[in-house]
């Protein structure tokens, strides 16, 4: 598929598409005559795969109802829960498990199409994917990472004063078409402590401000440490950055007009460098 609405599971493609870029012999073993075997092709585990090879999500999920219609596969699918979302550039890099490095402009992932691989894709998995993770008692968190590949968390002392600090941190995400988000402008769970986790668990990028030595702050720092977050420290003060931070670098910045559009230059290059842009 071109792209894939994980909101909307349903599909289509054209019918000659059917069994692109699949060996011969495993075609023939889900044809019904001239037509797919599509009851059979529907008892697979599938990998949905958006075109492309970077940062694309893919899912792992089944088929549950196909049909063909005026020379189309119409099907629609279910994702499964279990199985955390990947990105095409993870699949790309093993290819080879997966029986797609044949085709020398990598037609396998720019084409929309339905292929069969001769591959045990959930061996595959066990083998490659992250396992599930352990659980803490004092919050929860998602048994599988679901990262949001535009989000920038915010972590920094709720207090009016740092407001023109958060439009400078905004100013920046916007800038590398990201969105930032700050715990008490959500309220999803009863309290506030798994509502700022919920936050941390699914950046791709968080901003912590140390200015102040806020405790909050600190401990919200080092859950996003722990859950391997790429974390931006920010401060006005170096001397703000507890001990054993400090051999990680820092941004330090003034709180005047000057000082937020430096800090909005430097975090914009950052998270650029984290994009990989």
């Amino acid at each position: 598929m071109r792209h894939y609405d994980w909101n909307d599971p349903t599909g289509t493609l054209d019918l000659d598409r059917m069994f692109s870029f699949t060996d011969a012999h495993v075609a023939d073993q889900f044809r019904n005559g001239p037509l797919p075997d599509l009851d059979r092709l529907r008892g697979l585990p599938c990998l949905f795969i958006p075109e492309g090879t970077g940062d694309e999500v893919c899912r792992v999920g089944r088929v549950t109802e196909v049909r063909i219609r005026n020379g189309e596969v119409c099907f629609e699918y279910a994702v499964d829960a279990d199985v955390p979302s990947m990105e095409n550039s993870f699949l790309f890099a093993h290819r080879g498990d997966l029986d797609m490095d044949r085709h020398r402009h990598h037609w396998d992932w720019s084409r929309n199409h339905w292929a069969v691989k001769d591959v045990d894709l959930y061996r595959f998995l066990l083998r490659n994917v992250n396992p599930r993770r352990q659980r803490p008692s004092v919050f929860n968190i998602e048994e599988h990472e679901r990262i949001e590949p535009q989000l920038v968390s915010v972590m920094m002392p709720f207090d009016v004063a740092f407001a023109p600090v958060y439009n400078a941190i905004q100013q920046a995400a916007a800038a590398c078409n990201l969105l930032t988000r700050r715990a008490d402008e959500i309220w999803e769970a009863p309290g506030i402590i798994q509502d700022v986790v919920n936050l941390i668990d699914r950046a791709r990028v968080v901003v912590c401000d140390l200015t102040g030595r806020n405790p909050n702050v600190f401990y919200e720092a080092g859950i996003a440490h722990s859950l391997g977050r790429e974390v931006i420290i920010i401060t006005q003060s170096e001397h703000d950055v507890p001990f054993d931070l400090r051999h990680l670098r820092h941004i330090r910045y003034l709180a005047n007009n000057e000082g937020l559009w430096g800090l909005t230059q430097a975090l914009q290059a950052r998270m650029q460098t984290i994009l990989g842009h």
